[in-house]
This record gives C-alpha cells, sequence and structure tokens, in this order.
C-alpha cells in the first residue's frame, strides 16, 4: 500500500465474548500502525453487550455502523473468539462489500471449532492429540472418552487459553468439564501431549505469495499448558526463532502452510503445535491471532526483518483487489472484495 495512496481504515475490536480485553489491545495496536502509516483510521468497537461504539465511545446503531463500515476502503477486524473470529465478522463485511484483512467466514468458522480443524488436519496427514468431544448432558461420554491420561480439558471453540484445565486422572474429568464448559460448550477432551510448544504464522501476500514467520517457542513448565494469566501478565517466556532441528523446523513450515490454504485463510493465521520426539502434533489455529506489538505474531515477522508497522502494511495491502493488470484469470477472488476506489495498485 503505498504512502501516497490515503485510505480509510476501519479497525474493529471489542467483541461480545471472554476475550474482548484482548480484542482493545490488539486493536489498539493496529489502529497506532495504520496511523503510522498515514492512512486515516476509524476505530469501530463492540461491546461486551454487542453494542457497536464509535472513536469516542458513542453508541451506534447498527445501520449506522454499517455506513462508517461501507465508507472505508478496507476493514482491519482483530475480533478474536466467538462472535467474531468465528466468520461472524467476516459474513457481515462480505455482505457490505468492504474487503477485510482477515480469513473468510469459512476459515473463520473452521479454525474456532478444533474438533473441526483435527479432522480437517488429520485428512492432511498432521498429526494431533486423541481426544473426543462431550456435549451438555454426555456423563456416559466423560467416563467412557477411552483417552490415556494426563488429559486437557477445553472448550472445542474460544481462545487465549479461557477455560483451559490439565487433568491429571479420570477421576477429575467431570470437574473439568463442568468448568470448561463455563466457557463453551462443547468441550473437547484431549491426551496431553508432551513436547515443546512451537508457534508459526503464514500469510499470503498481495501476489499471493506466501510469507512465513520464524517459529517461536513458548516455555512452559513441565505437566503444564501456556495459559491465559501467562500470556498477559508479561510473564510469558518467547524463544524466536525456536530452537528446533532443521527437520522439525520444515515439517511445521510445511504443516502451517498446507492448512492454511486447505481451511481457505486469509490475512494472518496462527499454527501452534507441539514438536515431539515423533515429530510436530498440531495443538490449535487461530486465524485472528492477537496483534499487538509485543504478540506472538509481530515477534515472529520482526525476526524475519518485517516490524509491525510492516506487517500491518503488507496485510492491508494484500486485502484489497488486485488492479486490472495485477489480477490473475485463474486466480480465484476472494468473495466480497469490492474494488478500491482508485483500482490500481496499492
Amino acid at each position: 500500500m503505498p504512502q501516497h495512496t490515503r485510505r480509510r481504515i476501519a479497525v474493529i475490536g471489542g467483541g461480545a465474548n471472554d476475550e474482548h480485553p484482548v480484542s482493545l489491545a490488539s486493536a489498539a495496536g493496529v489502529t497506532r500502525a495504520v496511523r503510522a502509516l498515514r492512512h486515516i483510521a476509524v476505530p469501530l468497537t463492540i461491546g461486551e453487550d454487542g453494542t457497536w461504539r464509535d472513536d469516542q465511545d458513542v453508541a451506534l446503531p447498527a445501520h449506522r455502523a454499517v455506513e462508517l463500515l461501507t465508507g472505508c476502503d478496507v476493514a482491519f477486524p482483530v475480533l478474536h473468539g466467538e462472535r467474531g473470529e468465528d466468520g461472524t465478522i467476516a459474513g457481515l463485511l462480505e455482505l457490505c462489500g468492504v474487503p477485510f484483512a482477515g480469513s473468510p467466514v469459512r476459515a473463520g468458522a473452521l479454525g474456532m471449532d478444533k474438533h473441526a480443524t483435527k479432522l480437517i488436519a488429520a485428512s492432511l496427514g498432521i498429526a494431533t492429540a486423541n481426544g473426543r468431544v462431550v456435549a451438555s448432558g454426555d456423563a456416559a461420554g466423560i467416563a467412557a472418552a477411552g483417552l490415556t491420561p494426563p488429559f486437557v480439558v477445553k472448550p472445542a471453540s474460544g481462545g487465549s487459553s479461557n477455560g483451559v484445565f490439565v487433568v491429571p486422572d479420570v477421576a477429575g474429568l467431570a470437574d473439568a468439564v463442568d468448568r470448561a464448559r463455563a466457557f463453551g460448550d462443547p468441550v473437547l477432551i484431549e491426551e496431553y501431549v508432551t513436547g515443546r510448544e512451537v508457534d508459526i504464522a503464514v500469510f499470503r501476500d498481495r501476489r499471493r505469495a506466501p510469507r512465513v514467520g520464524a517459529t517461536l517457542e513458548i516455555s512452559v513448565a513441565p505437566g503444564d499448558v501456556f495459559g491465559a494469566t501467562e500470556k498477559y501478565d508479561g510473564s510469558a517466556r518467547f524463544t524466536v526463532p525456536a530452537p528446533i532441528d532443521d527437520a522439525d523446523e520444515a515439517a511445521v513450515r510445511a504443516a502451517a502452510t498446507r492448512l492454511y490454504d486447505a481451511l481457505g485463510c486469509a490475512g494472518v493465521a496462527r499454527f501452534d503445535f507441539f514438536v515431539t520426539a515423533a515429530g510436530p502434533v498440531l495443538n490449535e489455529v487461530n486465524t485472528t491471532p492477537g496483534m499487538t506489538e509485543r504478540s506472538q505474531v509481530p515477534l515472529m515477522y520482526a525476526a524475519t526483518g518485517l516490524d509491525y508497522t510492516g506487517l500491518i502494511a503488507e496485510l492491508l495491502d494484500a486485502a484489497l483487489p488486485p488492479a486490472p493488470q495485477e489480477e490473475d484469470p485463474g486466480e480465484e477472488r476472494r468473495s466480497g472484495a469490492a474494488p478500491s476506489e482508485s483500482g490500481s495498485a496499492t
């Protein structure tokens, strides 16, 4: 996106879910970057009650929020979790004809559903933890999960490590499932995977070339998980690039890129793995990962030489439809991408 083309960029944050505060931080970072790029930022916030608000915290009726969105050249949604990352905001933007930096409905919905993601990964030959989905009231399913302890119990949808519990034995499963269900239903029970937690990010740039970030290792205590507290209290320890061998590095990069395309992702997505003695095991996918200046994804790209503002610029650039001279007739264009106001490369 060239500096001389000034654009109106809607930055959408907040959300009516338990990841609201995290999304606000991501939106604030993106807004700063948009302004540093000398574009016009149009911050819009969805309150925890679902109300849209402008940058003056004035409540907006739905039709006014749509008017503001359609008055922008491109949107950058950073709504984490349900009623946002799950394809909801993508559907609204597609119906409004507003190009956006992020995954379309299908990819967002599949990526948010951890069990569906596991099924797709397995079809690609990507290893995942043994697991079982337990619906509300399925006491027999909990007792007969048929898995080997210890376990990880978590909502099948949701993020920010909310509602994730490590359970040492079968006796503690029912209580953990009840606690996890407070954060979302159904609940996923998985066998605990022993390995190093290594994450990686992928996006495709304006010319559809894959841009893969550096691997990032998260220091996690043995027998624990990377929880919500460590994610946001500043105590998390990241190593970039992850000190893994070349074979594991190549396997993580290949699996992430294949899954990005199989899910139909756009924008940037983060792929979380456990690197085990048998190779990488997929943990989960985030199609709208944290995007503060110190979040994992910006750190991954900074290690490749692409700083935070440059990353936001690349994602905005990729979101806009190509100019006629750029467009590849054989390349499918994403549904809902309206032409830019000038029709030129940005």
